[in-house]
């Protein structure tokens, strides 16, 4: 059945993808070896690849819906990434926080990854079909984002004394804002009971499971422990358009030749 909530969740898939897209794309051309400058470019146009056929069916559901609405202009994904405004976007904030340092960006990734993993898992079995096909795709690109992300945690938490502060730092940062990513919005609660979307609240034992894993072998371990075991209040609203200041720069920044310039084509 095609209704405002398939929309909604696609929307919400596709946004974390894109904004998460934009971020890493700011380190191209500024990675710290050539090597990883391309990896993480690289894993740039993976989530744009994503977003790009989640805003596609997104779309298509949109037209739909108002087929014979004569003032209707349909939607594309172009109009649906760049002529939106802020608070149509329904990312979770961890994918739109500030880069900080290289640690901070790779810690983001490794977290969001891991969900990412743990979510498509599920989503490959959606009673969605096209939403499987998406998710069936995409686990093959985001097991190399864990990979990737994981071993660069390790790295840096058991590297140098600076790096290992540094990891530290990033966790104590972005630690608040990964609660979200297990608090379902309505419009994936009432997916779920249709078996479309993802039982994101089943995905947080796993999670933490997994990144706990990677943390121990960084000499991460404690500060992760400390944290899960307090299993406190997490910054949310991201998923029903309620963000930080930050997306506002972002979108400043990525809608500005299309709002400038209306229909402008290369």
């Amino acid at each position: 059945m095609l209704h405002s909530a398939t929309y909604n969740y696609l929307i919400h898939l596709a946004d974390n993808a894109l904004i998460l897209c934009q971020r890493n794309s700011d380190w191209c051309g500024h990675g710290p070896v050539l090597e990883q400058d391309i990896a993480i470019t690289n894993i740039s146009l993976d989530l744009i690849g994503q977003s790009r056929s989640l805003y596609q069916y997104a779309a298509t559901i949109r037209n739909q819906q108002h087929a014979g609405d004569k003032d209707f202009i349909p939607s594309t994904e172009d109009s649906l990434a760049y002529l939106r405004d802020a608070r149509d976007f329904k990312n979770c904030l961890l994918t739109e926080l500030p880069n900080g340092d290289w640690g901070q960006t790779i810690l983001r990734q490794f977290f969001f990854s891991t969900y990412q993993l743990l979510l498509y898992t599920q989503l490959q079995h959606s009673a969605d079909k096209q939403i499987a096909a998406i998710a069936e795709k995409s686990l093959k690109e985001v097991t190399y984002h864990v990979r990737w992300s994981g071993e660069w945690v390790i790295r840096l938490g058991d590297g140098t004394t600076e790096s290992n502060e540094r990891m530290l730092q990033a966790m104590e940062t972005l630690w608040p804002f990964t609660g979200e990513l297990f608090i379902p919005a309505p419009y994936e609660t009432t997916l779920l009971k249709e078996g479309i979307a993802a039982d994101v609240a089943a995905l947080q034992a796993p999670w933490i499971q997994k990144v706990q894993e990677v943390m121990e072998e960084a000499t991460l371990g404690d500060l992760f422990r400390e944290k899960t075991a307090k299993n406190g209040w997490s910054q949310k609203g991201g998923k029903e358009g309620m963000h930080t200041e930050q997306l506002g720069y972002i979108l400043a920044e990525m809608q500005f030749m299309q709002r400038a310039y209306p229909n402008s084509e290369w």
